[in-house]
């Protein structure tokens, strides 16, 4: 990023330049990293909603134009004309693969797709109604412990091995998370499928039958995938950076960012938006919301609509609507009441003109519920499935971030706002 120019800033009788950096899309960037040594002051910008903590090439989001860009490409491209493992070469790499590079990185992740048969018993410490979540936390924080061949962040080899080894067994993970809540027996990964269609069969095969798992709903979870893949700076990605950039170890960290994840206002926007339609319960109740969604004075929100970043329709939600039409075609909708609100609600959203004006489409969340509700997964899981998708982005960002030679260990600042110095009283004095 080149400077072309400088940002004067005030204080008192002192000017400071400050260098603008010019990044190659997206708002210029002031440089204030020599701001504290030479004006003896603070940025304030909670939730650092306006600062820049690194420089990245991997994810790019216009929230204006409703445009995410992985390594430059559009999501409506790749989700179109690509796979969710070909995404994570081109996240993790930087460039679309050769037909032989990928066929490579496909047989690298297949061969590492089964857990060491001791971490059954760790799956087995936890209470059968434990959160998916926090099996997935306690397992992957717990892989260093199994793995200590790929712990050095130092070595460009062992960097390499973790980032393969957690794509791979991430789903997994998440599978027999949900197969130990459901009480059912753990399934192992079969190198006959591919990566999504792999991860439904551990989901829902049985010993006690076949199963055979269907394109459609695997193309969906594909897309799922795809889609949930990386999403620049977010809070999750963010924790990542932070944790990792003490020198923690590669599977230290990625538990930390999903332990962010489970957070409602992050990976839980599409359980709390299957649980606004479960409220609502039936077709006939939808105005009664609608109406209460309009209300300023009233506290319910529809959940699923709009983005926080996108300002426009969010691209992904096109994709996933793609994607609900043909699963809910496949599965149909007859007799789930949940899904029968969910298409109506759709409808009326993107008809009527008090959601069309203040850009309130469904986003990707909404879409993604309905898919997953379909498939038959509850809602305590969909939240794990945002984290095996994710996974390969916050290894791109990691492996970015301990490349970085600009990068330190994070140490925000703060605005002190707690008594001044006093001196201690003695406890019959106070």
């Amino acid at each position: 990023m080149a400077e072309t120019e400088t940002a004067k800033l005030t204080l008192g009788d002192k000017v400071i330049d400050l260098p603008i950096m010019k990044p190659s899309a997206g708002p210029d960037v002031i440089d204030i990293r020599k701001l504290y040594a030479q004006g003896d002051v603070f940025t304030y910008d909670p939730g650092f909603t306006s600062t820049a903590s690194c420089s990245s090439t991997i994810t790019y989001i216009d929230g204006d134009k409703g445009e995410l860009l992985y390594r430059g490409y559009p999501i409506e491209e790749l989700a179109d004309k690509s796979h969710f493992l070909e995404c994570c070469y081109l996240l993790l790499y930087g460039e679309l693969p050769s037909a032989g590079e990928l066929e490579d990185f496909e047989a690298r992740i297949t061969r590492h797709t089964m857990l060491h048969e001791q971490m059954q018993y760790f799956f087995r410490g936890f209470r059968r109604d434990a959160h998916p979540m926090a099996i997935m936390v306690g397992v992957v924080g717990a892989m260093s412990a199994f793995y200590h061949d790929s712990t050095d962040i130092n070595d460009p080899w062992q960097r390499e091995v973790a980032s393969i080894r957690m794509i791979a067994k991430m789903p997994t993970i998440a599978a027999w998370a949900y197969k130990y809540s459901v009480g059912q027996p753990f399934v192992y990964p079969k190198n006959s499928l591919d990566y999504s269609g792999n991860f439904l069969h551990m989901c829902f095969s049985v010993p006690a039958e076949d199963y055979v798992v269907d394109p459609i709903l695997s193309r969906a979870m594909d897309r799922i995938m795809m889609l949930h893949a990386d999403h620049e700076q977010n809070a999750s990605t963010s924790t990542v950076r932070l944790a990792s950039s003490s020198g923690a170890n590669p599977f230290a960290s990625i538990a930390a960012g999903i332990a962010c994840l489970w957070g409602p206002a992050h990976g839980g926007a599409n359980q709390a938006c299957l649980e606004m339609l479960q409220e609502i319960g039936t077709v006939d109740r939808i105005p009664e919301y609608i109406a209460r969604a309009k209300d300023k004075d009233d506290p319910f929100r529809l959940m699923g609509f709009g983005h926080r970043v996108y300002k426009n329709f969010d691209p992904r939600a096109k994709v996933m609507k793609q994607s609900a039409d043909e699963v809910l075609g496949l599965l149909g909708i007859e007799n789930n009441e949940t899904l029968k609100v969910a298409k109506e609600l759709e409808k009326i959203a993107l008809e009527d003109p008090y959601f069309v004006d203040k850009k309130l489409y469904p986003n990707v969340d909404f879409y993604s519920g309905i898919i997953l509700e379909a498939m038959g997964f509850p809602t305590s899981m969909f939240t794990p499935i945002f984290a095996l998708s994710r996974t390969v982005g916050w290894i791109s960002q990691w492996k970015e971030m301990i490349a970085d030679p600009e990068q330190k260990i994070g140490r925000p600042r703060q605005r002190y706002m707690g008594a001044p110095r006093r001196s201690y009283v003695e406890i019959e004095d106070r």
